[in-house]
């Protein structure tokens, strides 16, 4: 295809996205209006507004009794007491997995099938294996509740710009020999994933097997849905996560927000970037763009061959399943360059249990000398707020990097609404001043670290699909810490500034907090 012939049928696909979520928000829109315009025209006497402010209350009351961190609660609790029947449509739209029966049966019957194929976990508290008797019961608590075990020999590389992590991906995809396993929260059809496209082209014609999968919402307004007849044209299978019906699809608050690339059982990719312009500066819409990422070597792949397949054959009960999936989980030997630990993890909506805000709390809680994180959005728990506080309180060195440039102003100002609390305490908080650090990191005491795709977010620990993986005894524990280190010398320090506060702005930094999970 020329590229001039790319470039119209490019502009053609934005538009025609753009116009799709419009459409999509405005029926949103509409189904809300409809409803509540219903419900005022019933609500035509004493009667009716009692029984609406009892279901408000009786819904309140359970919203209370549910499992939930009560800052997930209390927006939703106050919203539902002053307006019952807004309060309740968008608490039932927006304010829960919405996952339907259906669904959870659809995701345990394909784990029934995967979960078996990984092997088990290691003996931990073996003395041999010198492992730090904290991250033993870390890795416990992931093995048990996420399902993936730890690997002792396999290798990590930590790449800490994902300009330096894209080229070596398109170098391992050019020579993948069997298959190759995409998935994406959001793939724009442009110049970066032309490069990647163009290579997997050829690994088709050479035999390979390749499969693309992308988050609708995240990638709604980079591609038309004439991007999958394209690749399907091209040899390359290609499914959609979740996409936008209005009216019709239940599962809407969930999206896909995983990147994980798996080359012949062997070799994957997982870190914070997508596949699109401004994650490796080819555009810079918000200054400079930081990201990271990592390379896994060996064994411990399996485990995200299993997160792709779960995925692929979960979202929609009329595709073809796998049913041979052991030719994907290959045995072969590896000899590792390092003696270190690595566990991939997955977490997700379906099961209610937040794996990944409890690897940060484990990681803060364990902290003794330093910690460090890094997120695009800092929108916290009160569990997490009082941890890396209490951390902070007696002696550790708690630092936090946000982006100096946001993406979205709203979130931006939600973040900001979160520092005053922690400044207070004794965490430190920078702002990465070239631009937007996009980054998902942490690293602790130099030897424990994470990298992945889950922000500290209400949306990334409760509502969406994620990926991480828990990195011990490593040079790539070093290297991210290094990367932190450069990062500081090159942002701002903000702590002072959220010390002293008019209580104009305070009054308004609080609002924000209190209902940011609401969005």
């Amino acid at each position: 295809m020329s590229n001039s012939h790319r470039t119209i049928e490019q502009k053609t696909y934005f538009k025609n996205n753009i116009w799709r979520l419009i459409i999509a928000f405005i029926a949103f829109l509409l189904e809300i209006f409809i409803i509540v315009y219903l419900a005022n025209k019933v609500s035509v006497g004493k009667s009716i507004k009692f029984v609406e402010h009892t279901v408000g209350i009786l819904l309140a009351l359970y919203i209370f009794n549910k499992n939930k961190t009560s800052s997930i609660k209390v927006p939703w609790i106050i919203l539902i007491l002053i307006f019952p029947i807004i309060g309740g449509i968008l608490y039932l739209i927006a304010g829960t997995s919405a996952t339907t029966k259906r669904m959870r049966r659809r995701y345990e019957e394909i784990d029934e099938m995967l979960y078996p194929l990984l092997p088990p976990q290691l003996t931990l508290y073996d003395e041999d294996l010198c492992i730090n008797r904290s991250i033993a019961n870390l890795s416990k608590y992931l093995y048990d509740y996420s399902h993936y075990p730890i690997y002792n020999n396999s290798d990590v590389k930590f790449y800490a710009y994902a300009t330096d992590a894209f080229d070596e991906l398109k170098k391992e995809l050019s020579k993948a020999e069997k298959f190759i396993f995409m998935e994406y929260h959001a793939i724009e059809d442009a110049e970066a994933f032309a490069m990647i496209e163009e290579i997997l082209i050829d690994r088709v014609k050479h035999g390979v097997e390749v499969r693309l999968f992308y988050d609708d919402m995240g990638s709604i307004v980079f591609m038309n849905k004439d991007f999958n007849r394209r690749m399907e044209e091209n040899g390359i299978q290609c499914r959609v996560f979740n996409p936008v019906t209005p009216f019709i699809n239940l599962f809407l608050n969930n999206r896909d927000h995983r990147k994980i690339t798996v080359i012949d059982g062997k070799i994957a990719f997982t870190g914070g970037y997508n596949l699109a312009n401004e994650y490796f500066n080819i555009t810079h819409p918000y200054g400079f763009w930081k990201d990271s990422g990592i390379k896994i070597e060996g064994p411990a792949t399996k485990s995200f061959t299993i997160m792709f397949l779960e995925m692929w054959n979960a979202i929609n009960a009329t595709d073809e399943d796998d049913i041979d999936v052991e030719k994907y989980l290959p045995d072969f030997h590896y000899e590792a360059k390092e003696n270190c630990f690595i566990q991939p993890y997955a977490d997700n909506p379906i099961d209610d249990e937040q794996v990944g805000e409890n690897v940060y709390l484990n990681l803060v809680e364990r902290a003794e000398k330093y910690i460090y994180i890094s997120t695009p959005y800092l929108i916290l728990t009160e569990e997490m707020t009082h941890a890396l506080c209490l951390a902070a309180k007696r002696g550790v060195n708690v630092v936090i990097l946000t982006p100096g440039i946001p993406d979205k102003k709203t979130v931006y100002l939600m973040t900001r609404a979160n520092y005053r609390e922690l400044v207070r305490s004794g965490v430190r908080i920078f702002e990465f001043t070239p631009g937007f650090c996009h980054a998902k990191q942490c690293v602790s005491d130099d030897i424990v670290a994470t990298c992945g795709t889950i922000n500290l977010d209400f949306r990334s620990l409760y509502h969406h699909f994620e990926n991480g993986c828990l990195i011990y005894d490593s040079k790539a524990v070093l290297d991210i810490k290094e990367d932190f280190e450069n990062s500081f010398d090159i942002s701002k320090e903000v702590t002072n500034d959220y010390m002293r506060r008019s209580f104009k702005f305070s009054l308004w930094y609080l609002f924000m907090k209190i209902f940011a999970p609401l969005l």
